[in-house]
């Protein structure tokens, strides 16, 4: 009689929270009822979220996915602008081209907007912290006249500025690393004494929730696995938390995606997932870690969430 081989222990620890925040599932539910009231097809401008499954998903429900607004017919059928917010002249062409537009900008992009407006308004210098051709930041930039906006990510870029003797202002991109963001606050702090914050931070409560909780996880196993598409910006900034803390981590889409050299004799991982990845790509990382090791899991919360955005008012006064 064959014995099966004993499978080597592993001690799993699910981050909390994680995965999908309100800015996401108020996105995805704009698409879903837009698709109820009006039909398919409907076109979504950029994807909704940066996440190959729930774009799939959609598309087999009826979705076009564009990138230029070139792409979407005039008519009934809606263009929904992605949770990333777009710049004002694709406002302005899709009103001149007659389009039908349902907007799902997350409304903290919309706070970080209007806060570069008011700091435009004011006549003051705008810097603004991100990560260059990340949609976020276009749409961020786009909201002012070209030059209104300067992009800075890194401490280095901060030194490069050179002071005008204007009142200056800074403004964030809404999915950064908490610790990088600090620092370069810090080193904007001391290049301009006088700068303007913002009254609340820009980086979203989600995205703060999900580095803590992998920072927290981090200090205490061999390994991290963050649930995120490539293109994610805080999945990305997951993995790079966890391995501030000295954590071997890897990114990955899906369980396919896994690398199970760099799990080879290791005894504790933790597990997270980016704030556009769906619950149902944990479970499957979950089940092919059970298929491999003999699992035993825990959770790790460090905050909770009841945040939710209600859907554009198109969307809840439709019949």
């Amino acid at each position: 009689m064959t014995v099966a081989p004993t499978k080597p222990p592993l001690r799993v620890v699910l981050c909390a929270p994680r995965g999908f925040c309100a800015g996401v599932v108020r996105a995805i539910d704009v698409v879903e009822r837009a698709l109820e009231i009006y039909g398919a097809p409907v076109y979504v401008r950029h994807e909704i979220v940066h996440n190959r499954t729930v774009v799939d998903a959609l598309k087999a429900k009826g979705v076009i996915f564009i990138e230029e607004l070139s792409e979407a017919p005039p008519g009934p059928h809606p263009v929904i602008f992605s949770a990333h917010g777009v710049a004002k002249t694709v406002l302005e062409e899709a009103k001149t081209r007659n389009l039908f537009t349902v907007d799902a900008t997350c409304p903290l992009v919309t706070k970080v907007h209007r806060e570069a407006q008011a700091h435009f308004k004011r006549g003051r210098r705008i810097i603004l912290i991100g990560h260059a051709r990340h949609p976020e930041v276009i749409g961020t930039i786009g909201q002012l006249p070209p030059g209104a906006v300067t992009l800075v990510s890194t401490i280095e870029d901060v030194e490069r500025l050179a002071p005008d003797g204007g009142e200056i202002a800074y403004v964030t991109q809404t999915t950064l690393s908490v610790d990088d963001t600090r620092e370069i606050v810090a080193a904007l702090g001391r290049r301009f004494p006088t700068i303007h914050a913002p009254p609340v931070g820009d980086i979203c409560y989600a995205t703060t929730n999900r580095q803590e909780a992998v920072k927290a996880a981090a200090r205490g196993v061999e390994a991290v696995i963050v649930v995120g598409a490539a293109n994610s910006s805080n999945s990305l900034r997951l993995r790079e938390v966890a391995e501030r803390e000295g954590c071997a981590a890897q990114l990955v889409a899906d369980a396919r995606a896994i690398d199970w050299g760099a799990l080879e004799g290791v005894r504790s991982v933790a597990l997270s997932a980016g704030a556009s990845a769906p619950e149902v790509l944990v479970e499957r990382i979950i089940e092919a870690l059970g298929e491999r090791f003999a699992i035993a899991i825990e959770t790790l919360r460090t905050a909770s969430e009841s945040e939710a955005f209600p859907l554009p008012r198109a969307l809840r006064e439709a019949v």
